[in-house]
């Protein structure tokens, strides 16, 4: 284990939450490097027995330091913008193991993916197609291609992450992706590579994922009788993590299931995957300091210096995580609180009915933020974004410095007279 208590003091690796907040204060994210590897080694050796690459998703943590870790142990990347590919060339990725995902891609991210000889664009329409072989004409490039199937299938996850039913905006139908096949494979610009798919986030069951193959490789063989042969299939990520303690498959039960319904139907095209939660969200802890206890007369309330601007999961998709004292405290009354931040929303809140030990001025670890916590915090209210540190062992790296007051408006232009 990464995360440990050690005399009733919370360890990351080999040094206590408490030593290391003591020198970043608080909000901070404190993330393991043993344990993001140890789930990055979990997947590879998983796959080992077969042609595959793994592409993190680069949304779920996008801080430099992480990628070129990743990239160090030979991840490519799943991206979605622009500025995700600048990232990755930023901490010595190769784009050319990576894929470009995403229903919006501009003309300069495109030219700018061709330039950089981008792995693979997964097109979700036909005018990105068009698109796509546009800017590749106009540069003298051939695009590699896959097509995104949106297979229909309802993954069993909150609305707001799932991605591949038909209400959703992603992805190209079963019915359409044969025309536009035809018409790829017509190009002089466009270089099909393979078939795409990714059904959302958090998702705590394998039949999904199965059932997904089974209509990607439906495809493929309508493909085959028209001469089209892929090099390979890409079945997305969205493997989820146990928050609070639910039973979910681990990356080995995960790998095994894909690979079986692979040599089932007897095809070897090399597998991509594009984990990004399932790597990266255990690493990861946000601390917390309590600024204030109070009671209504109704409910008890922990108020701590971390707010929705940090951790926006419970607020948007009202995702439950698990919530730690930093220091155990036996000798205090164990109460219920909601565990709640400083900003003027009601939907400001980290966890609720947590049942704690805790007094003002103690830490909380709120656990397994690794993966969208500091990527989609804001500076909502006028609050600088937290500190990022990377645990090794017992070195504690700061891989971003906190924000000031005054980076918040840096941007802003002067005042008008």
């Amino acid at each position: 284990m990464s995360i440990y208590y050690i005399n009733n003091h919370l360890h990351i690796e080999n040094l206590s939450v408490s030593s290391i907040v003591d020198k970043f204060k608080t909000p901070c994210y404190i993330y393991s490097q043993t344990e993001l590897i140890k789930q990055w080694q979990a997947f590879d050796q998983a796959l080992s027995d077969h042609p595959h690459q793994i592409c993190y998703a680069v949304k779920a943590n996008s801080n430099l330091n992480i990628l070129s870790l990743l990239a160090k142990h030979g991840a490519g990347f799943d991206i979605v913008s622009g500025g995700e590919l600048a990232r990755v060339i930023a901490a010595s990725g190769n784009p050319e193991k990576s894929v470009f995902s995403g229903v919006g891609k501009s003309v300069e991210e495109i030219r700018h993916a061709l330039q950089v000889n981008i792995g693979c664009f997964n097109v979700e329409s036909y005018e990105e197609l068009l698109r796509i072989e546009t800017e590749a004409k106009n540069l003298n490039k051939i695009a590699p291609i896959a097509l995104r199937i949106n297979p229909n299938i309802n993954a069993n996850t909150h609305p707001y992450i799932t991605t591949g039913i038909k209400d959703n905006k992603f992805g190209v139908s079963e019915q359409d992706a044969l025309s536009l096949y035809d018409f790829a494979h017509q190009s002089n610009y466009l270089n099909i590579q393979g078939i795409a798919c990714h059904l959302g986030s958090q998702l705590t069951t394998l039949q999904p994922f199965l059932q997904a193959i089974d209509r990607l490789l439906k495809i493929c063989g309508q493909l085959s009788q028209k001469k089209i042969n892929l090099q390979h299939i890409n079945i997305g990520g969205g493997l989820g993590v146990s928050y609070t303690q639910k039973v979910v498959p681990t990356p080995h039960e995960y790998c095994k299931k894909i690979l079986e319904k692979l040599n089932e139907k007897k095809h070897q095209l090399r597998l991509l995957i594009e984990p990004g939660r399932a790597l990266i969200a255990k690493a990861g802890l946000l601390i917390t300091r309590i600024e204030y206890l109070k009671n209504n007369g109704k409910k008890n309330f922990a108020i701590v210096d971390a707010g929705m601007n940090d951790l926006l999961r419970p607020a948007l998709y009202h995702a439950e995580q698990t919530i730690q004292a930093v220091k155990l405290r036996s000798e205090l009354n164990e109460t219920i609180y909601d565990v709640v931040g400083p900003i003027c929303e009601s939907s400001d809140f980290l966890g609720k009915n947590k049942s704690l030990r805790i007094q003002s001025g103690d830490y909380l670890a709120i656990m397994d933020c690794g993966a969208y916590g500091f990527s989609m915090s804001s500076n909502y209210n006028s609050r600088p974004r937290s500190a990022e540190i990377l645990v090794h062992k017992d070195k504690a790296n700061l891989i971003r410095s906190r924000e000031t007051i005054e980076q918040c408006w840096i941007n802003e232009l002067p005042l008008v007279n």
